[in-house]
């Protein structure tokens, strides 16, 4: 459905409600007016926010619906997942916390592949927790990707920097077995087709780091440069990506380096997300490229130490709300133009020889 014909339906999943889940998001739905812009649906407890809005001394009030189609614009809509009691302990995992958290993410998930909602911002999980209660993935990445059946790739996202990485959560002993030439380049693929689709650049330029310290310093500190990422870049930039690299790690991350790129495809976890907490860390956004749903993140975990102190940031919540909305918007404006494109016909000329020629059209 088309942002034009309605306002964007923007589902949100609770995490663990012992974190800064809830505060988050009421926090940047406390707005009067947020919902001039889009159309939140949470998928939680009414009377778990009842109870924490009071804590927050928060001013909202919730439209409660049995599922997300029912959600009505201009309000703030919450799936009621139960009508029982919740028992709250800000600052601990419990058992109930990570249920709650499981089964909105399921939930929110199944409506998102139903097309009723059209993006899901998710708050932060104990991921350590639900994997103890039968969840299999260490993390919404992989989630989505089963879900999805669609290899999705982490990337952090700011206006000015935007970071994706090749592994995602596993042990620093797998990665190098972890990456492939192969790989490398589908990845790079992906970030090249989301650069254009999901954020409206048009020949993104992307810098690949090496594995190794100094990228491998010709080989003296390892051969993944040599024999897999540069082959990898190579091959892609002689078929017109523009990809550059690989760059030694710790120097890359200065402005007057990465502002020369559009993105940045890091090995691992820490080697991207490190600098990228660093230089954004209140407005960064999780977001999970190459995947048929848009699905965000704060770049932040569920801060059991703060909980309930009324002191938790919302920002990168915020802009991981709005960062949906406007890669939806983007990817359904990339639809239209890529529907409406002029396709080329043959036709035959005074010489003779066939050539390719647009249609032409009326106006």
């Amino acid at each position: 459905m088309s942002p034009k014909n309605h306002k964007v339906r923007v589902g949100i999943s609770i995490g663990d409600f012992n974190g800064i889940g809830p505060e988050i998001i009421m926090k940047s739905l406390k707005d009067k007016t947020i919902t001039d812009f889009f159309t939140p649906v949470i998928f939680g407890s009414g009377k778990l926010f009842t109870y924490q809005k009071n804590i927050f001394k928060l001013n909202l009030n919730f439209n409660y619906v049995n599922e997300a189609s029912q959600a009505q614009p201009g309000k703030l809509n919450m799936v009621n997942l139960t009508k029982e009691n919740v028992n709250v302990e800000l600052g601990v995992p419990t058992e109930e916390s990570t249920r709650m958290a499981i089964d909105s993410l399921e939930a929110a998930t199944e409506a998102l592949m139903k097309g009723d909602i059209d993006v899901l911002v998710t708050a932060p999980i104990n991921k350590d927790e639900m994997v103890k209660m039968g969840f299999k993935h260490a993390g919404h990445t992989g989630y989505f990707e089963e879900k999805f059946d669609k290899k999705g790739l982490m990337f952090l996202v700011t206006e000015d920097l935007k970071v994706a990485v090749s592994t995602h959560h596993i042990p620093i002993a797998q990665i190098a077995e972890n990456i492939s030439k192969e790989k490398i380049k589908k990845q790079i693929r992906v970030l090249n087709q989301t650069l254009m689709e999901d954020f409206c650049i048009q020949k993104p330029k992307i810098a690949v780091l090496g594995l190794n310290p100094h990228a491998g310093d010709g080989g003296v500190i390892g051969n993944e440069e040599i024999e897999i990422i540069a082959p990898a870049i190579k091959e892609l930039s002689d078929n017109g990506i523009l990809a550059f690299g690989p760059y030694p790690a710790d120097s890359f991350f200065q402005p007057s380096k990465y502002k020369n790129f559009d993105a940045v495809l890091a090995m691992y976890h820490d080697q991207g997300l490190a600098p990228f907490k660093t230089l954004a860390y209140e407005e960064g956004v999780n977001y999970t490229a190459g995947l048929p749903f848009i699905r965000t993140s704060p770049d932040h975990g569920v801060a059991y130490d703060i909980a309930g102190k009324n002191i938790a940031d919302e920002q990168s919540f915020t802009e991981a709300i709005f960062t949906a909305i406007q890669i939806f918007k983007n990817r359904c404006e990339y639809s239209d133009l890529m529907s409406n494109r002029l396709q080329p016909r043959k036709m035959v000329v005074d010489n003779g020889i066939d050539e390719d020629l647009p249609d032409e059209t009326e106006g």
